[in-house]
């Protein structure tokens, strides 16, 4: 089975990057394939145009661990036009593929990425009111 992964794939699946909460981010989106059960939940810190940092967190197949990691690197530091333009395809293809009953994967961090930009730019210009959003760790102090 792990032979149809590629060692980009493997070793984003292994050792994702950028997986965590972001304290400060200003956009924060859930996506979800409800066919498989994936769920991605990002974090983005955006500033200027750019996306100054990204985070996630994932539940999910090893496949949809590796796109949200390469998902992640490939829109870090990235103004939001260029991230725009990442999509199922580009991350797949940063894997150097997937196997066919997993590129649906892909998808998740691709319309995440669109989503929260979509999310930034509404209330930025007014169409959304801002939300707060703070984790709750439970430390009292």
């Amino acid at each position: 089975m792990y032979a149809q992964y590629t060692e980009i794939a493997l070793d984003h699946a292994k050792n994702p990057r950028n997986v965590g909460c972001l304290d400060d981010a200003n956009v924060v989106v859930q996506v979800g394939d409800p066919e498989c059960g994936d769920t991605l939940l990002l974090f983005l810190k955006i500033g200027e145009g750019t996306i100054v940092d990204i985070s996630y967190l994932i539940k999910g197949c090893g496949a949809a661990i590796a796109t949200a990691s390469i998902g992640s690197e490939l829109v870090k530091g990235k103004s939001l036009n260029e991230a725009l333009l990442v999509t199922d395809e580009t991350v797949t293809a940063a894997l150097g593929g997937l196997p066919d009953e997993k590129e649906h994967c892909s998808n998740l961090v691709a319309s995440a990425v669109h989503a929260a930009i979509g999310q930034y730019l509404s209330t930025i210009t007014g169409e959304v009111a801002p939300v707060s959003f703070k984790i709750d760790t439970g430390d009292e102090h």
